[in-house]
């Protein structure tokens, strides 16, 4: 298909009131999908991943992975100046999204109610730990307290041990990505009828919609089954975990009757589906140390975990070979398709970061973008978008109602 001269969402504007993650996640999207994104941030210091590592010489490469392609307006909001000109900029723009704690966007003059009668059809969106409502709602909260709340952390780590940390932002990256189907969703519905709307999510929303099986496992069970972390297997279906190779643990994943038939043959054991102990999902549970045992002593007697690879393909095995972060970012296939991406940054030179991860067939799949300094579009948004002149932008300058930063 022969590429179109604009990007999904090339002309539409958003205003990002998001820091750190969650928000900027669904900001940044749009800003690969082609969105002008003016982000707001607060002096002196701005958004506060700017301070996350890595740092090279007074730059964030955590800010700068999440924060490509955005425009940088950075205002002290404790003068009315710097609130009026949100206001101005608020009928000017799509798309609202904030993250803060909840009524912190309403004590800053621009909760729902507000920015709804300075422009009908916008679209908010709300991203928070807890919700805008509820008994926890007003508590201070980040991905990993969400994801304790969830259930989610309950099941991650050994059996016998402590909850364990998911190594990566699990829960705000994907919370943000939510945000974002709610937005282009809400987008949709305003092109059909011209209504704007106020939408939101949270982490813990999010988080506990990521229980594929332990929800309705206790729920339907009556309690006879207790879903709990189980260390390197599921807790319900066999056999699906990590297993000891030669040079690095691999996961199979062979708990539907076909898929086990298929280990068997690649084992040399196609006997065993016929086994009462491992006939069906519910007999391998019951037998589930054994049948771990036993594949375990097959892996050991191969001469190499390339072995083990040739035979598994050759009979369709589900599996991977547990990779390094160092190792996916070399592999082959996720290099051929972009999913580790090589940026330049005008300070910190080339590095490597996540490619984004939708594609579209009437698009290139990146678009070249940068991330601003602090303030950096000061000048640029309050001229091409409110027609302030020069002069009047200087003197806010010197009044301190806008602010700028080196990095």
């Amino acid at each position: 298909m022969a590429q179109t001269s604009k990007r999904m969402l090339e002309g539409y504007r958003v205003l990002d009131f998001t820091q750190v993650l969650a928000g900027p996640t669904t900001t940044r999207y749009m800003a690969e999908m082609g969105a002008e994104v003016v982000k707001i941030e607060f002096a002196p210091n701005g958004d506060i991943a700017r301070g996350v590592p890595y740092i090279r010489d007074g730059r964030s490469a955590y800010y700068v992975q999440q924060n490509r392609g955005k425009k940088s307006l950075c205002l002290d909001l404790k003068k009315p100046a710097a609130a009026a000109i949100i206001r101005e900029l608020i009928p000017r723009v799509d798309v609202l999204v904030e993250n803060y704690a909840p009524g912190v966007i309403g004590r800053l003059g621009f909760g729902y109610e507000a920015v709804t009668e300075l422009n009908p059809k916008i679209i908010m969106c709300s991203i928070s730990t807890f919700g805008q409502g509820g008994p926890l709602s007003n508590r201070p909260g980040y991905d990993f307290i969400g994801c304790a709340y969830s259930g989610v952390l309950s099941m991650i780590g050994e059996r016998d041990g402590a909850p364990s940390l998911p190594g990566v932002g699990l829960g705000d990256i994907t919370t943000g990505v939510h945000a974002l189907s709610a937005i282009t969703t809400a987008l949709l519905h305003r092109e059909r009828t011209g209504e704007g709307q106020y939408v939101e999510t949270s982490l813990l929303d999010c988080y506990f919609s990521y229980n594929d099986m332990p929800v309705h496992t206790a729920s339907l069970s009556r309690g006879a089954i207790s879903p709990r972390r189980n260390g390197a297997h599921h807790f319900a279906m066999a056999p699906l975990g990590v297993f000891n190779g030669k040079r690095s643990p691999i996961l199979i994943m062979a708990a539907t009757e076909y898929q086990f038939v298929y280990l068997c043959r690649a084992m040399g054991r196609p006997e065993m589906p016929s086994d009462p102990r491992f006939c069906n999902n519910t007999a391998r549970m019951a037998n589930v140390e054994e049948l771990k045992r036993l594949i375990q002593d097959w892996f050991d007697a191969m001469p190499s975990d390339d072995e083990v690879y040739r035979l598994f393909n050759e009979h369709r095995v589900p599996y991977a070979q547990v990779l390094s972060i160092e190792e996916a970012m070399a592999h082959p296939h996720l290099r051929e398709r972009e999913v580790v991406r090589t940026v330049n940054d005008r300070y910190l030179g080339e590095f490597e970061v996540p490619g984004f991860p939708l594609r579209f067939s009437g698009y290139e799949r990146h678009r070249e973008m940068e991330a601003p300094t602090l303030g950096e579009h000061n000048e640029t948004v309050l001229r091409e978008h409110l027609g302030y002149s020069a002069e009047r932008i200087a003197a806010l300058e010197r009044e301190g109602v806008l602010h700028r930063g080196d990095r």
